[in-house]
C-alpha cells in the first residue's frame, strides 16, 4: 500500500482559454489518484463541511479515504491565474481555512505502509507525520516556494528524513542557493536525500542517484491545456509505480520517472483532473511505448 499525505483543494484555475471555479484539486489529490493507478493508495488530508459530494464520491472511487478529515469550516482554496504560454502562473489567492490547524492521523492500516509520499505541506509536518509509519521502504517528499521561503531549515530537515526529493528547477536554485542544477542536486544528497528529481516542467525531469545522472524527456504534446497538478502527477505515478513493484533498485526507480513523465503528459491535457480521471490503464502502456520510441535512437 502506498500512503499520500498532503492538500485536498477547491481551485480556481484561470487559463487563457478557460476559467475553472472550484474544481477538485490540491497537490495530494493530484498524487493519489495519478499514483492508483498503479496500486492501492491511501490518502491523509482535511477538508471542510462545505467540500462538495460529488468530489467526495470522486475520491473514494480511487482512493481509500480512511485517512480523509472532514470537520467544521471551509476547504483550503487556491486560485491562480496562468499567462498565454501557460508557462508561468501567478498565485491571486491562497486561504488555507481548515488546513491551517490540521493535526493529521495516520490510519492503524496505513501505518504498514512502506511506500509514503509527503506532497507539499509544511515540512515540520512532514518530518512528524513520517515517524509514525512502521516500516518504510522508500518514502519522498516535495516541496514549494512559500515553504523554501518561510522555513528553508525546515525543508533541509525534512529532506534529511526522507529517501527521496521531488522538486522543480527553480525552486531547487532557490532551496540550495546554487545555478547548476547538478550542483543543487549534489548538495541536497549531501544534505541526506539519495534520490533527488529535479522536475523541467515540459521538458521532463533529471535524476539523480550517487554519481548517476538519468535525464528523462517530457512527453512531446501539441495541445496543453491546463497545466495545474502536472508535477503532482508526476510524483504520485513515480511512487506508485514503485510501491506496485515492491522495488527501489535504480533500474525501476528510473522506469518511474518514465511513468512519471507520461502521467504528467495526461494530467496537462485536460481542465483540472479530468486528464486523470478519464484515462485507462491501457492508455498508460500505449503512451508508454510511444515514450520509449521517441527516445529511442
Amino acid at each position: 500500500m502506498l500512503t499520500v499525505f498532503g492538500s485536498t483543494a477547491l481551485d480556481t484555475i484561470r487559463t487563457p482559454k478557460k476559467t475553472l471555479k472550484d474544481v477538485l484539486g490540491g497537490a495530494a489529490t493530484f498524487a493519489a489518484i495519478s499514483a492508483s493507478n498503479f496500486v492501492n493508495t491511501g490518502l491523509i488530508a482535511v477538508v471542510g463541511k462545505d467540500f462538495p459530494n460529488e468530489y467526495y464520491k470522486i475520491l473514494s472511487k480511487y482512493l481509500d479515504l480512511q485517512g480523509l478529515t472532514v470537520t467544521e469550516g471551509k476547504t483550503f482554496r487556491y486560485d491562480g491565474s496562468y499567462d498565454k504560454t501557460l508557462s508561468s502562473r501567478e498565485t491571486l489567492k491562497t486561504e488555507l481555512n481548515v488546513l491551517a490547524d490540521f493535526k493529521p492521523m495516520v490510519p492503524e492500516e496505513y501505518r504498514k505502509s512502506q511506500f509514503v509520499y509527503l506532497a507539499n505541506n509544511d515540512p515540520d509536518q512532514n518530518s512528524t507525520l513520517i515517524k509514525e509509519f512502521d516500516k518504510v521502504k522508500f518514502s519522498m517528499c516535495d516541496t514549494i516556494e512559500f515553504w523554501i521561503s518561510t522555513k528553508r531549515e525546515s525543508v533541509i530537515k525534512m529532506i534529511k528524513a526522507v529517501d527521496a526529493v521531488v522538486i522543480n528547477d527553480e525552486e531547487a536554485k532557490l532551496l540550495t542557493k546554487e545555478f547548476n542544477l547538478i550542483k543543487c542536486a549534489k548538495k541536497m544528497m549531501e544534505w541526506g536525500a539519495k534520490y533527488v528529481i529535479i522536475k523541467k516542467g515540459e521538458h521532463g525531469s533529471m535524476m539523480f542517484f550517487d554519481d548517476v545522472v538519468f535525464p528523462s524527456a517530457g512527453f512531446s504534446l501539441e495541445d496543453v491545456v491546463d497545466p495545474t497538478g502536472a508535477g503532482d502527477s508526476f510524483a504520485g505515478a513515480m511512487i506508485g509505480y514503485l510501491a506496485s513493484k515492491n522495488s527501489v533498485n535504480l533500474s525501476d526507480i528510473k522506469k518511474a520517472v518514465v511513468y512519471g513523465n507520461v502521467l504528467g503528459s495526461f494530467a496537462v491535457e485536460k481542465y483540472g483532473l479530468d486528464g486523470l480521471l478519464q484515462i485507462k490503464k491501457t492508455d498508460i502502456t500505449k503512451r508508454v511505448k510511444l515514450y520509449e520510441k521517441m527516445i529511442r535512437f
